[in-house]
């Protein structure tokens, strides 16, 4: 039997997971057990949970695998701060001491910690291995993929060179096509143009997607003819006289901000028509380049299928619009498409590439519904509840479910925490704030009373599998919600003339739909496909809530508030419960009602406690 562990670290979303003769046995973020978002750092809490898991000891592994290569990293930064020097010197000045100190010596720092976990010396460590940064991203797309052949296409930031690559998967193997290197890189365009609006990188792309639909392309030419050269085959070279993430220590400098009439937008200041219309714009064009990049990788290697990963996979507006004009049959996008991801990515090198073990294709994916986390019996539910002095009454299935469905159909809000933790950005109903999509009030009160995070952000709908196609134009599964799609025409609710002419956050509260909540302002969602065999409690819920009011769709957030990570502990959200306004939470079988818990002396400092993403 072979064990082998993978690791992502050091730069955002440390995390690790485990492989079992190939099988996925467990994978988690550090953050959810550190409580610090996007934590970087080693990710020893994740390591001893992917352990504890599988049972084993760490003298147990076979292999440890690391998801880049930090040498063939640090030659890139030599070479890029050589080629702008002087150029760069602080930001040159800015980076050295951490490389010096920890990076470069990376294996030492990595044998250090797990010399510690496994209580042991270096020298009676698993071997340690290190896989390619976008090898990790390919390999966390293709090997959990369904497919036993298809095209690949990875988009992120920066690996160690490559920005864009592409592969083609057979089998076992990962073959490499082509890539575009630093600085040329679709990644950090995008994220340019999150830290022009006002948000943050590596955190704020989302809302820029989010917020996109508020606005016009009118600047979708100018960013073409100025910044972007773009080919017909969608592959490209930026401008780089209007960046300065080679040389600064920003993302866009004085040149870019000429271009766009006027400086960066202020962290919390107000959000205007000109964010909006830059949102469109570079959304537009992001898009233009994802879909001339898939025909491309069709035309070349003739697949039906395409895998997708790297950060840029997230946009699921872009993976949207590949499915329903894209040239390929089927897609399929990790999960946990961004670093994260690259743990079971670089697990799975050393097993299919290294070891040359075979990969067996049952027409599921690999990822479990990507519920690889923790779950907490209902033993350890009642002591955490109890030592936080909550309220609660437990209740069999059979009962809470048609309970549940009544208190939702009432337009109040639930915390739900059930099963294994979810792997990746989103919440899938593991760690979920749940609510009634046909409420006209839901969104509002989600984001600003129990989110406390920008009113213009959409929420997604969790949608029984087998009823998705009688709401929405998708006639895909969608398990990871990573594909935005049509609420169906009949479901829509025409707009007067009076308020077609409004523009920006004025589109806000007009209902749209007979889903409002979850309906955006261009009559998308992104949609999450709930399947029996992997979230069976999550579809019970839906069942019974469609039972009782005809409706087979509930909004679903992630259980958090803006800047803290997704709950991973049944303490973690009373927490959070109790520091919101939700009105119930459900822990397991534990029925908590918010009137019923002891009252508690308000608090608003807490609110400092996240740095705001």
């Amino acid at each position: 039997m072979a064990n082998i562990l993978g690791i992502s670290a050091y730069y955002h979303d440390s995390a690790a997971a485990l492989l079992r003769d190939g099988d996925l046995v467990a994978a988690a973020q550090e953050e959810r057990f550190t409580r610090k978002k996007h934590d970087a750092r080693f990710p020893a809490h994740a390591v001893r949970y992917c352990l504890e898991e599988g049972g084993l000891r760490l003298a147990d592994v076979d292999q440890v695998v690391f998801y880049d290569k930090p040498l063939v990293k640090f030659e890139r930064l030599l070479e890029t701060y050589l080629s702008y020097a002087p150029n760069g010197f602080r930001s040159f000045v800015a980076a050295m001491p951490i490389w010096l100190k920890e990076k470069l010596y990376l294996k030492s720092t990595l044998k250090r910690e797990f010399a510690e976990i496994g209580n042991c010396k270096t020298r009676e460590l698993p071997r340690l291995l290190f896989a390619g940064h976008h090898q990790s991203h390919a390999a966390s797309a293709f090997f959990f993929s369904p497919f036993e052949r298809a095209a690949v296409l990875c988009l992120d930031g920066v690996g160690e060179w490559a920005t864009t690559s592409a592969w083609r998967g057979a089998g076992n193997q990962l073959e490499p096509l082509w890539e575009i290197d630093f600085p040329h890189s679709l990644g950090l365009l995008y994220s340019a143009f999150t830290y022009f609006t006002g948000f943050k990188v590596n955190s704020g792309e989302y809302k820029l997607m989010g917020l996109a639909p508020y606005g016009r392309p009118v600047y979708a030419d100018l960013i073409r003819e100025k910044i972007l050269d773009l080919k017909d085959d969608g592959t490209f070279r930026l401008d780089m006289q209007y960046f300065n993430y080679c040389t600064g220590l920003t993302m866009t400098n004085a040149k870019f901000d000429t271009l766009f009439g006027g400086p960066p937008r202020r962290a919390e200041s107000q959000v205007t028509q000109r964010e909006m219309d830059i949102a469109a714009s570079i959304q537009a064009v992001t898009e233009e380049v994802i879909l001339r990049l898939a025909r491309t990788l069709q035309r070349e290697t003739g697949e039906e299928q395409l895998c997708l990963a790297g950060g840029v996979a997230l946009n699921c507006v872009a993976n949207g619009r590949v499915l329903r004009e894209g040239p390929f049959k089927r897609l399929w996008v990790q999960p946990a498409a961004g670093d994260a991801g690259g743990a079971i990515g670089a697990a799975a090198v050393a097993w299919y590439e290294y070891q040359g073990a075979p990969r067996v294709v049952n027409g599921h994916d690999a990822m479990r519904g990507s519920y690889l986390g923790p779950r907490y019996s209902g033993d350890e539910v009642r002591r955490q509840l109890d030592a936080a002095g909550a309220k609660y009454v437990e209740l069999p299935d059979a009962e809470l479910m048609p309970r549940l469905a009544g208190i939702l159909a009432a337009e109040n809000v639930v915390g739900w925490v059930q099963g294994r933790m979810e792997f990746g950005p989103r919440a899938l109903g593991g760690r979920s704030i749940i609510g009634d999509p046909r409420s006209a009030k839901m969104q509002t009160v989600m984001n600003l009373k129990i989110k406390y995070r920008e009113s213009f952000r959409p929420f997604a709908p969790s949608v029984l599998a087998e009823r998705v196609a009688d709401y929405f134009d998708l006639a895909s599964e969608s398990p990871y919600m990573l594909i935005v799609a049509p609420v169906r025409e009949q479901l829509r609710i025409p707009l007067t003339a009076e308020q077609e002419k409004l523009f920006g956050i004025e589109k806000l509260k007009l209902k749209r739909s007979q889903l409002p909540a979850i309906t955006h302002v261009d009559y998308s969602a992104r949609v999450q496909t709930v399947h029996r065999e992997t979230n069976p409690r999550y579809h019970a819920l839906l069942t019974a809530f469609e039972q009782a009011t005809g409706c087979g769709v509930l909004v679903n957030t992630s259980f958090n508030v803006r800047g803290e990570p997704i709950v991973c502990t049944p303490a973690d959200a009373y927490r959070c419960f109790m520091r919101t306004e939700m009105d119930y939470l459900v822990v397991e079988n534990f029925l908590l009602d918010k009137k019923d818990q002891p009252v508690v002396e308000q608090d608003e400092s807490w609110k400092t406690e996240f740095e705001l993403d």
